[in-house]
């Protein structure tokens, strides 16, 4: 990635508030108004293979910057009363899968590893019995490093789960104990090199920059630890300080935050770190080894974006089940109780979790290719999509969307004439940004998201 504008006047320009696109429209446009039959309909005319998501929401500790729907406790029972809700949420979608297979399974949280290893054996049958699993699939966790033991490791790794992603956020001391997230480093190297030595085919760490306390020289060497970790896949999201909507967020002063310019020096020191080790930029938040399967993707043109973030699966086949889980498939969006009790209310009455929902029309669609299509590969060829998707002059349909582009153009961010818009190195930075000129739906509650940086 060359040629970046590390122009901080930029910041205030461009540094809205809007939507990290896992979808379009986002989980913002999901209504209660939403008959339960489209979702039949959308599985059966679906492609024959589809990702699954199951989100766990326990954790023993609170970790004060997570946005997540998650609920803390010791109480590791909770949790079989949870499995067996999922047990029945996967009775009802038995049948509409019956046909279908599942080549990507994730785990997510919360905290995945809440589960001791009894719990995880029983989901995996669990799943292997309501559903047909591709004996090549990849079978992804969330790992908090300390609700991991080495035997848990082992564990998942009989299961059938060959892909790990550890959360990190910072190895810096003052600013885990900001965030209430203290583990050793040590640990986290152990258990990567275990994962090394297991067989697991791809690990990822997730780091997070804007969190309190974090200066340049401290994210300098956890950024240098995690590049000698050499894992597969590097994950560095923004921070996104949103207490009004986060109670533990409230836990964080706003004092002790880097301001916007000092953030994206932080971003801008991960960035040019990772690159110069040899990883690619797949985009906004996200890095692979030129060898990986997301890096391939990109550079086959094939990479797509979802609800779990950029992915080798499609955009558009993606299964949720638990609470507040989200699904989209086949163009309609549901998303299921984030309430614990009205989830398991719906599940024993033998009725879908599900809350709200959305089914995109002809210009949702078109706007959710072109938006994944910038956003994934920075570019988009003009004419190849006026034809895919019946469109007679481009410019004309998006007259808005042109007029919003012109301070990026201006700004050599991005390039777009009749033939190509491009996004420029320089304007990878605000993709976010961009994207949000083709967005219809974005004035309605715009607040609610975060800043891009």
């Amino acid at each position: 990635m060359q040629n970046i504008k590390w122009d901080k006047k930029l910041i205030s320009k461009y540094n809205i508030n809007g939507p990290r696109y896992t979808s379009y429209p986002t989980a913002l446009a999901l209504n209660t108004d939403f008959e339960q039959a489209h979702i039949q309909t959308a599985i059966s005319n679906s492609t024959n293979e589809l990702s699954l998501y199951l989100h766990i929401p326990f954790c023993h500790k609170l970790c004060y910057y997570c946005g997540c729907n998650k609920v803390i406790t010791r109480h590791q029972h909770k949790a079989d009363t949870y499995l067996n809700a999922l047990a029945k949420e996967m009775a009802l979608y038995g049948p509409k899968l019956a046909t279908k297979r599942i080549n990507q399974l994730h785990l997510g949280g919360g905290t995945p590893t809440f589960l001791t290893e009894t719990q995880l054996s029983l989901l995996m049958s669990l799943l292997h019995k309501y559903f047909t699993i591709a004996s090549d699939a990849e079978i992804s966790i969330e790992i908090d490093p300390r609700s991991c033991s080495d035997d848990k490791l082992r564990h998942l790794r009989t299961l059938g789960f060959n892909r790990v992603s550890y959360g990190v956020q910072d190895l810096d001391e003052k600013v885990q104990i900001a965030i209430n997230r203290v583990q050793d480093t040590e640990l986290i190297r152990h258990q990567v090199a275990l994962s090394r030595e297991l067989g697991f085919s791809s690990i990822n760490l997730d780091l997070i920059y804007g969190l309190p306390f974090q200066q340049p020289a401290s994210f300098a060497q956890t950024v240098d630890e995690i590049i000698l970790l050499n894992p597969h896949r590097i994950s560095l999201f923004s921070y996104a300080h949103i207490p009004e909507r986060f109670a533990a967020q409230r836990k964080i002063a706003d004092s002790s935050l880097p301001d916007a310019p000092l953030k994206l020096e932080l971003m801008q020191l991960a960035i040019n770190r990772f690159v110069a080790a040899g990883y690619q930029f797949i985009g906004m938040d996200h890095f692979a080894r030129p060898d990986d399967a997301l890096a391939k993707a990109q550079q086959a043109g094939k990479l797509q974006r979802n609800f779990q973030g950029y992915t080798t699966a499609g955009q558009d086949a993606l299964i949720g089940l638990g609470v507040s889980s989200i699904s989209q498939v086949n163009g309609v969006l549901w998303q299921n109780s984030k309430d614990l009790t009205d989830y398991y209310a719906a599940i024993n009455v033998d009725k879908m979790p599900v809350e709200r929902g959305f089914s995109l029309n002809a210009d949702d669609k078109l706007r959710a290719a072109l938006i994944s299509q910038l956003i994934c590969h920075f570019e988009l060829n003009v004419d190849t999509f006026c034809q895919q998707w019946h469109i007679n002059g481009f410019w004309q349909y998006f007259a808005e969307a042109l007029e919003r582009l012109q301070p990026f153009m201006e700004d050599n961010l991005v390039e777009a004439d009749d033939q190509r818009i491009t996004v420029t190195n320089a304007g990878r930075l605000w993709v976010r940004s961009i994207c949000a000129c083709f967005d219809a739906y974005l004035t309605q509650g715009q607040q609610r998201y975060s800043k891009v940086v």
